[in-house]
């Protein structure tokens, strides 16, 4: 099978980020496309792993089609994108499943997070001091609790490390009173139109966060990986069970094995990560693929990626 960790294609490179690549397509256009890097705690591993960045693009551009709302995407597609940006002819390889062509934005510098329930960085905060971004949430709350309605809770874009939690307040103070009402109510549309198709289909999106900008006539759209397993926490609804952690449809395979390494003392938690055995490689790559396939209903075409 092949992976994508870097691609040198003849367009100009905008940015690196942990997964994705940048390029400028020309005409107010980007070329997004996310390579099989994975990163853990904040590190890029050296192997990367099959298929995930074709799971991010298609699992992406799937959810744009069902959401209803202003987006960036212009095709995921690899031969439209090659029709309308000729000189990626003769790349295919390298950009199919994993590219999506796209309008550029002027991005806003939040991420928009939404939580139905209490996870990750929340529950850690609230179990020290019973708070969200310096906020007090109610009393009595246990891990997995669901929010009910769900929290809308912003937090700071960071390019290395963790993105910190921000109060709306704060969020107000950067982006301004008009564009925060309007992040908000996206954020919260979008995120409870994917609860509720993702519930059909046996999953819990615990929370998620998206990224919005606007294009040249100040329109409000979506941007960046929507709804994914990077960018996501989904929970297999028959096994939920608040009180405890749950269960999760992304590299937790990678994370435990990681977290192992720590206790253990094999790793210290930096750069360079430990190598990976081949079975939590494939591990994870399976839990990409099952989650794409719980969600869309549909197998992703690995025939295709090669």
């Amino acid at each position: 099978m092949s992976v994508v960790t870097m691609a040198a294609l003849p367009l100009r490179h905008v940015r690196r980020g942990k997964v994705r690549e940048v390029y400028d397509a020309g005409r107010d256009r980007l070329l997004l496309l996310a390579t099989d890097r994975v990163s853990a705690f904040d590190v890029v591993m050296k192997e990367p792993i099959p298929y995930k960045g074709a799971v991010l693009t298609q699992m992406t551009a799937w959810w744009l089609s069902q959401l209803g709302v202003d987006h960036h995407m212009i095709s995921a597609d690899a031969d439209q994108i090659i029709d309308m940006v000729p000189e990626l002819r003769g790349r295919r390889d390298a950009i199919v499943g994993r590219a999506m062509l796209c309008r550029r934005t002027t991005v806003f510098p939040v991420e928009c997070v939404v939580r139905g329930y209490l996870s990750g960085s929340a529950w850690k905060e609230y179990k020290a001091g019973g708070t969200l971004a310096g906020e007090r949430l109610p009393a009595g709350l246990s891990e997995s609790a669901r929010f009910e309605p769900p929290i809308f809770s912003p937090a700071t874009k960071a390019e290395t490390g963790h993105d910190e939690n921000i109060s709306i307040g704060r969020m107000v103070e950067i982006v301004g009173p008009g564009p925060a009402a309007t992040l908000e109510r996206l954020s919260r549309q979008v995120y409870q139109t994917g609860l509720g198709i993702a519930e059909t289909r046996g999953i819990i999106i615990a929370d998620t966060k998206f990224e919005f900008g606007y294009d040249a006539a100040g329109t409000v759209i979506l941007i960046d990986e929507v709804l994914t397993p990077d960018s996501s926490r989904f929970w297999p609804a028959e096994s939920y069970a608040p009180g405890r952690g749950q269960p999760s449809f992304d590299k937790q395979p990678l994370r435990d094995y990681l977290d192992g390494e720590r206790k253990t003392g094999h790793w210290n938690g930096e750069a360079p990560p430990p190598p990976l055995p081949a079975a939590i490689v494939h591990a994870t790559s399976v839990r990409y693929l099952d989650a794409f396939r719980r969600i869309t209903g549909s197998d992703l075409n690995t025939t295709e990626l090669g």
